[in-house]
């Protein structure tokens, strides 16, 4: 696709290159892209100049005069709204902490003045929160792969959460709860074995998943105690 006038290969996310080259005229066609309708194609003097996200370009007419200014407000414009609509896509699979969006919109290309502009607009609305997030992974955790608190602080700190929200996060789990359940899908695969060996292997794979020691020699001491009395 050719790109504004004079200048090719010019970034649909980014404001027009500045090459000493005037952009301004006149709108003469607005026009649909054929492979995207979410997008419309800007036609200036006859040509084409540059696309924008539809609901950018909603207030445009043709015979409208477009100056350099305006232009590059408009692509400005058009690069958060579609930046916008990526995070968007990004956070449809699960929650994102911001860290994760704006990592994800800085590989894209963004600006971090852009980026910023993005996440203030998804925090308005409730779609990005860090703290929400971290209640949202500790409690998947819980539900699905129980982990101690040493592994649950690693796992959200690579997201970019920070150390209050964490530990807010994990103030309400019972880690004693969580490493007995976690030591379930494991007491039958130890069970055959003697006692040492059945607690050292226990302990071994709760502090894998990041539980303490008091709590990991508590839960091995208690699976076995359980093994023994359903034998007799």
């Amino acid at each position: 696709m050719q790109g504004i006038r004079g200048c090719s290969g010019a970034d649909p996310l980014q404001p027009p290159c500045i090459c000493g080259e005037t952009m301004a005229g006149r709108i003469t066609a607005l026009r649909y892209q054929k492979k995207n309708r979410e997008r419309v194609n800007v036609y200036l003097d006859g040509h084409f100049a540059f696309g924008l996200p539809a609901i950018v370009a909603a207030h445009l007419k043709k015979g409208q005069f477009l100056s350099d200014a305006e232009i590059a407000e408009l692509r400005e414009q058009g690069a958060i709204e579609t930046a916008h609509e990526q995070a968007l896509h990004f956070l449809s699979y699960r929650p994102r902490s911001q860290a994760e969006v704006a990592t994800y919109l800085r590989r894209r290309g963004l600006h971090e003045d852009q980026i910023e502009q993005v996440i203030a607009r998804l925090e308005r609305v409730g779609l990005v929160d860090d703290r929400a997030f971290a209640r949202f992974w500790v409690e998947n955790r819980e539900q699905f792969r129980p982990r101690g608190p040493r592994a649950l602080r690693y796992e959200l700190q690579r997201k970019g959460i920070n150390a209050e929200i964490i530990e807010e996060a994990l103030s309400s789990v019972d880690f004693a709860d969580s490493a007995y359940r976690a030591a379930g899908k494991k007491m039958r695969q130890f069970g055959r074995l003697e006692e040492p060996l059945f607690r050292r292997k226990m302990i071994d794979y709760l502090a894998r998943q990041g539980f303490d020691y008091d709590i990991a020699q508590e839960v091995a001491h208690r699976c076995w105690s359980e093994l023994q009395s359903a034998e007799k």
